[in-house]
């Protein structure tokens, strides 16, 4: 594999960016039975996290699959099924380690050290495969009823036990009071733009010390910390709404947040995946809190 993943990744990204398109913001087709805006699944039915997620969002909405579902070369066979000719892969990544002895120059002796980097390997949709079990390309049931899901969503805000206030016009994470304030729910044109709002600003939450403790180094409004940091609950936000089966919505500011988040991932090819690292963290950790999570782990 090419050495420079991360410029391959965050170049593609760029591209859409600049056309002011957001890769994360497309829902996806309510065809299949797996989900209308679900994350890509494994073979397995295991989610993909971070950047992966990213990636495959951008492949199924550049190639049209309706199916979240990937898969290797490999796996495809021994399910008993194939790749299609002249299909082409899409690529997936994952951190790995190599250990490297070095002599330290001071002491003039060898030590050992790990050095992180990123490997690539080729998946598949399965739209690209023939032969799998039916449940691979099961289409779609009735959707649920859209107040049963906001329910879902009230539900899940209100187990993080964050301080929400609502008032006046505008969303905001007060980092000093450690409280969202978000505008009336009746403000909002649709109730998918008040929690995709919310997921925003609740991701921001999770940046408190006492929390996750992400801090870019933030020293005044619009600088590179300042978009690192609103990047990361843009992505936050689009991996929840994901969880919660709800349709991402753009926000009215983003074109300025579109120019600012250009030149981070312009200057630094590794900033996205720094930054889907990060927003995987908090929604982890925002799921982490759910009644259901702290059963398992008692």
């Amino acid at each position: 594999m090419k050495a420079d993943v991360y410029e391959r990744i965050t170049s593609r990204i760029v591209t859409e960016l600049e056309q002011g398109v957001r890769p994360w913001l497309k829902p996806w087709n309510a065809e299949h039975a797996a989900g209308r805006i679900t994350r890509p699944l494994r073979f397995n039915g295991q989610p993909y996290h971070g950047i992966n997620v990213l990636m495959l969002w951008g492949e199924a909405v550049a190639k049209g699959y309706a199916a979240p579902i990937w898969m290797t070369f490999k796996q495809a066979a021994e399910l008993g099924a194939h790749v299609r000719k002249r299909e082409h892969g899409s690529l997936v990544v994952y951190a790995d380690r190599i250990r490297r002895t070095e002599r330290d120059e001071a002491t003039g002796e060898d030590a050992e050290r790990e050095i992180p980097f990123l490997k690539g390997y080729t998946v598949f949709n399965v739209e690209q495969v023939e032969g799998l079990p039916a449940h691979f390309y099961a289409v779609a049931e009735a959707r649920l009823d859209p107040v049963q899901r906001i329910e879902r969503a009230d539900a899940f805000f209100a187990a993080t036990r964050a301080d929400i206030r609502h008032g006046g016009n505008m969303a905001h994470y007060s980092a000093t009071d450690d409280h969202v304030q978000m505008p009336p729910f009746e403000s909002f044109r649709d109730a998918e733009s008040y929690y995709a709002t919310l997921a925003h600003e609740v991701t921001h939450w999770t940046k408190h010390g006492k929390r996750l403790e992400r801090d870019f180094g933030r020293k005044r409004w619009g600088d590179e910390g300042y978009a690192m940091e609103e990047l990361v609950a843009e992505l936050g936000a689009a991996f929840l709404a994901s969880d919660l089966d709800l349709t991402p919505e753009t926000r009215e500011d983003h074109a300025s947040y579109i120019a600012s988040w250009l030149k981070v991932l312009k200057n630094d090819k590794r900033a996205i995946f720094t930054a889907a690292s990060h927003a995987q963290r908090a929604a982890d950790y925002l799921n982490s809190l759910q009644p259901s999570n702290k059963a398992e782990a008692a």
